[in-house]
């Protein structure tokens, strides 16, 4: 029976996935304009970011979408398909869920944030009022 499941929403996420790529482009919304040394400052501050994501994820297209409401140049990273990315999601951030958000400060620690609504806000607050 589990494997019955599982071809279903594999084919289902066949079918439905390109469309749903689709329809994020067409709703991709505009994204804020920044005065150049302002975006550049972003763009520094963005490479201590990557986004763990699937491509077909309803929760990873909200949060891509918001990525790009605020210009934010954060590193996509594939874990859908077991190899290296998802190893480095789930030895990281302790399970293999998307989205994924890791942050990295100043001294290379990791911080790990699940949960889109979080993973938004988040981004809302750092970079929103830049």
């Amino acid at each position: 029976m589990k494997i019955i499941i599982r071809a279903f929403f594999k084919t289902l996420r066949v079918i439905l996935g390109p469309f749903m790529l689709l329809w994020e482009i067409v709703t991709r919304p505009k994204a804020i304009a920044r005065p150049l040394l302002e975006q550049v400052e972003v763009d520094q501050h963005c490479q201590k970011l990557a986004l763990y994501q699937y491509k077909t994820c309803p929760f990873c297209i909200k949060v891509r979408q918001e990525m790009h409401r605020l210009s934010l140049n954060i590193e996509t990273i594939d874990a859908q398909q077991e190899g290296a990315n998802r190893t480095t999601l789930v030895n990281g951030g302790g399970k293999a869920k998307v989205p994924c958000l890791r942050i990295t400060d100043h001294v290379g620690k990791n911080q790990w944030m699940y949960e889109s609504g979080e993973i938004i806000a988040y981004l809302r607050r750092r970079f929103a009022s830049n």
